[in-house]
């Protein structure tokens, strides 16, 4: 079972200065840390602020690609964990063809915010992703990371619109 989730908030991880997307559980209060390159972090945030810029970005030109070949976007699913690494799919319709492409979790959620569709989470991963919130190995302990986790208030963590 798939759990949907909406981007709760971007920010830069004290102790690797990566950037950090916040997804939270949409039926409850479980958030899970995803750290994404900062190409794809500031993709996602002009999305989130609605930033129009005068030439298309790859994620615009991969929505783009989708509609012109008669594709829609119906859902971005984060499936699993492996060695640390999260993975996704989109799920595209193309006419009546059901098309599951391999992506990167933050090229997902860039691609959905465009495409205006859900994005979800596989239960299994979300139980996984709050259990072990370690981040990349030389960082804090997952202990120290969960409390800090849990300290952000919305300054922390940014107010964008949804």
């Amino acid at each position: 079972m798939d759990v949907e989730v909406r981007i709760r908030g971007l920010m830069m991880d004290p102790s690797t200065n990566m950037p950090i997307i916040m997804l939270k559980d949409v039926g409850s209060d479980s958030v899970i840390p995803i750290w994404v390159g900062i190409f794809e972090a500031n993709s996602i945030a002009m999305e989130i602020e609605k930033v129009a810029l005068p030439r298309p970005t790859t994620h615009d030109l991969t929505r783009n690609l989708i509609h012109h070949l008669n594709g829609h976007l119906e859902k971005v699913v984060i499936t699993e964990i492996k060695d640390e690494t999260f993975h996704a799919v989109l799920w595209l319709r193309q006419g009546d063809e059901p098309v599951m492409v391999d992506a990167r979790p933050s090229d997902a959620i860039a691609l959905a915010m465009r495409a205006d569709c859900p994005i979800f989470v596989a239960e299994e991963v979300m139980q996984s992703a709050r259990l072990n919130t370690s981040g990349p190995s030389d960082g804090p302990s997952a202990d120290q990371l969960r409390g800090w986790l849990e300290g952000l208030n919305d300054e922390d963590l940014g107010r964008y619109k949804m």
